[in-house]
């Protein structure tokens, strides 16, 4: 279990969004880049995103979340600090995983944009064929 100046740091990513997460026991606070979430991720839709894992634990109160975010979007990155919370919370106490890996918390989304290919358009659209 953890004591009061514990840290606990995980890995997050999804799409090309990485966030470095530290969970720390504190009063619900979370900070995105040296921002309040409120203010970084400017959206409600991604705030709940950042939050289901902390809510999922009744912990929303419990622990700071300090952590940075780079590359991708804004949804990219708030599902890349949702997973580096959970795996965060994983290393707090072992048996939040069972609460967390059958909600999808602990999965990565491996989903990248395809690249465009060499003489085309685009990554699957083609130059319009013209027989004459």
């Amino acid at each position: 279990m953890a004591t009061d100046a514990m840290k606990f740091y995980a890995t997050g990513r999804r799409k090309t969004a990485i966030a470095r997460v530290w969970l720390m026991s504190g009063t619900g606070k979370i900070t995105i880049n040296r921002r309040d979430a409120d203010a970084y991720l400017c959206r409600a839709t991604n705030l709940k995103i950042v939050e289901q894992p902390l809510l999922a634990l009744d912990a929303r109160e419990k622990y700071d979340v300090w952590c940075t975010a780079r590359g991708g979007g804004l949804s990219a990155q708030a599902g890349a600090i949702r997973l580096g919370i959970s795996r965060a919370l994983v290393s707090v106490n072992g048996e939040h995983r069972s609460v967390l890996k059958p909600s999808g918390y602990l999965s990565r989304d491996a989903r990248k944009r395809e690249r465009k290919k060499y003489g085309q358009r685009g990554a699957r659209a083609r130059f319009q064929f013209s027989k004459r």
